[in-house]
């Protein structure tokens, strides 16, 4: 998982898998799920939860994020 900048809040999420695991990442495990956060995007992830949901608009990651003042309408950007 990573933030970039972006979005019309100010820095979006996003996800993507990675082959290689790199010596500044932060590694999470849980339920069989290794997730590597990169020391730039954990800053705006600390005590962040991410959730996987299933719904009539499909699947996706839900990220309820403490850190976030402000979210957009559709919660894939926030801003700190």
């Amino acid at each position: 998982v990573f933030v970039t900048g972006g979005g019309c809040s100010g820095f979006q999420y996003g996800f993507t898998f990675d082959e290689i695991q790199n010596e500044d990442d932060t590694v999470m495990q849980k339920n069989g799920v290794t997730l590597l956060i990169d020391p730039m995007s954990y800053q705006y992830l600390v005590g962040a939860e991410i959730d996987y949901t299933e719904g009539l608009e499909g699947a996706q990651f839900v990220i309820k994020n403490p850190n976030a003042t402000s979210t957009c309408g559709c919660g894939s950007s926030f801003n700190v």
